[in-house]
């Protein structure tokens, strides 16, 4: 249900507690017929009942308790006596007007009343709101720079950030030589693999491998740093196959795998996974070291 703002204004005063019994009766009725209404109320209680936890209890000076004992005439010292007004002196006859004159017809005010009312009440809500935003403001600013001086359960949750700092792998030797000896179980040389520390590429000579009739020899990378073995691709036929599909590896991945050739079908796997267990397997080694920068006379 849409209300008015004068609805809305009572409901803020009634939170506040600015209103007078007559309006808080008013107020607590239209509570108890109508649960938006409430509602309303509830949330402006909810608002302005945060601005109690930003405020410290503050204890009187004896003098106020002194002057509410002097008020309520609990106080112990003499008071004076109680002196009674002089009554008014009584009123003037009214002067009765001919009946021929005409009447002045009275004014209705009630619009004045009205206004007047409403004018209060949005001065109410503007304190109101003049409050809520200064205690904000407030808050926010102890959140950023006091934290610590908020209570624990307002105060803003610390920011743990983790950050990834990663190392890069040693290069492979610009100028070095690496070489796999690529044999099967009965021991004997089928292939040897080379790769070129500078450039990566590798090259692959047929050493005593000799293949079979419809199929085709497939080099594979198998490395414990990807998922599944890499294709490097279908061995030729003649005695040389040269590649340079290792420069989109890693160095630490290059040294440390084992380098296998599976029998597939010609032309290669069908699906970029070995269908058959390898024949023949073998690790790097480096054959030529780079080059030592001579020492300084």
């Amino acid at each position: 249900m849409a209300y008015s703002e004068d609805h809305i204004a009572l409901a803020a005063e009634y939170a506040l507690g600015t209103l007078d019994a007559d309006e808080r009766a008013q107020v607590d009725t239209m509570m108890a017929v109508d649960k938006e209404f409430a509602a309303v109320v509830q949330a402006w209680e909810f608002r302005l009942g945060s601005l109690n936890q930003m405020v410290g209890s503050v204890e009187p000076r004896p003098i106020v308790w002194d002057n509410i004992k002097l008020a309520i005439g609990l106080s112990t010292e003499p008071q004076a006596p109680l002196v009674l007004p002089e009554p008014p002196p009584p009123p003037a006859p009214p002067v009765v007007e001919p009946a021929e004159m005409r009447q002045v017809p009275v004014a209705d005010n009630s619009n004045v009343i009205d206004l007047a009312s409403r004018v209060r009440r949005w001065r109410s809500l503007a304190s109101v709101a003049s409050a809520i935003a200064a205690a904000l403001l407030v808050m926010f600013g102890l959140q950023i720079y006091q934290p610590d001086a908020l209570p624990q359960a307002i105060r803003p949750k610390p920011r743990i950030q983790t950050v990834e700092v990663k190392v890069p792998a040693p290069a492979l030797a610009p100028s070095a030589q690496y070489v796999a000896l690529l044999q099967g179980q009965g021991g004997g040389p089928a292939f040897i693999m080379t790769i070129d520390g500078a450039t990566r590429n590798f090259t692959v000579r047929k050493v005593g491998a000799t293949p079979e009739a419809g199929k085709s020899f497939e080099l594979w990378l198998i490395s414990d740093k990807l998922p599944q073995p890499r294709s490097l691709g279908v061995i030729g036929v003649d005695d040389f196959t040269a590649r340079p599909v290792l420069s989109s590896y890693a160095p630490d991945v290059i040294d440390g795998a084992t380098y296998a050739v599976t029998v597939e079908q010609a032309g290669g796997s069908p699906n970029g996974q070995p269908t058959s267990a390898p024949v023949f397997t073998g690790k790097l080694i480096e054959t030529v070291p780079p080059p030592q920068n001579p020492a300084p006379r």
